[in-house]
């Protein structure tokens, strides 16, 4: 098994920045600065959850603050920018798509950082914008890495696989076997990212503050029970 060296330093970065968010006033009750980070099943619909959160919060807020703001795949534009780094590291980005051997030929031969060194940059950026608040924060173990800054409110939304098959089938006009390899496929990658990286079950309900299965509900009713969460925070 070929180690990844420079994980242990990625842990390292994050528990120490968590310690220093611990002691920042920005996280006071006098100026509270929240976020959600959402966990999701793939075909849960999160995007669209997430942007009728932000329109929610939007209009609960004060006039005068920041507007909502959610990061799913322009994250990665976001990595990218705060670390100065190519744009083809974008493939590279998404959840589970890099592995072991893939780092040791890449540092082997100078192709591109580790896997190791993506994950803490992007833990620094998920950070910074959690630092910044009004951000909405989908996937790439955003509730692993703010696990204890105060006022962020760590959502996981699942749905019965059939049902989230069909909204594959639908709204990327796949088959319905292709719905199905689709939705097996990236819910084995989110749940093998969370455990390389932060040795923790994905669906461990103790990870979050809400589960919901949004087949219960339409994404209206699903935004506005997350939103009144995060206003009483």
């Amino acid at each position: 098994m070929i180690e990844t060296p420079g994980l242990e330093h990625c842990f390292s970065f994050i528990n120490s920045q968590l310690q220093s968010a611990d002691e920042s006033k920005a996280f006071s009750k006098n100026g509270v600065r929240r976020a959600v980070t959402i966990s999701r099943q793939t075909g849960c619909e999160a995007l669209a959850v997430a942007e009728k959160l932000a329109h929610y919060l939007q209009e609960h807020s004060p006039k005068n603050v920041p507007p909502w703001t959610v990061f799913d795949r322009n994250l990665i534009d976001k990595v990218l920018e705060d670390h100065n780094l190519p744009a083809y590291l974008a493939k590279f980005l998404p959840e589970d798509r890099a592995s072991e051997l893939e780092d040791f030929l890449n540092e082997l031969f100078a192709v591109r950082p580790p896997s190791s060194t993506i994950i803490r940059q992007t833990a620094e950026t998920i950070l910074k914008l959690a630092a910044l608040g009004n951000v909405i924060l989908i996937g790439r173990g955003g509730n692993m890495i703010t696990a204890k800054l105060p006022d962020v409110l760590h959502v996981r939304l699942v749905a019965p696989f059939e049902k989230r098959v069909g909204h594959i089938h639908k709204s990327h006009g796949m088959t319905e076997a292709e719905g199905r390899k689709f939705c097996q496929t990236e819910d084995r990658g989110r749940e093998r990212y969370l455990k390389k990286y932060f040795d923790a079950d994905i669906n461990d309900p103790l990870l979050y503050h809400m589960v919901i299965n949004t087949a219960q509900f339409d994404n209206n009713a699903i935004a506005k029970l997350i939103g009144e969460a995060v206003l009483n925070l």
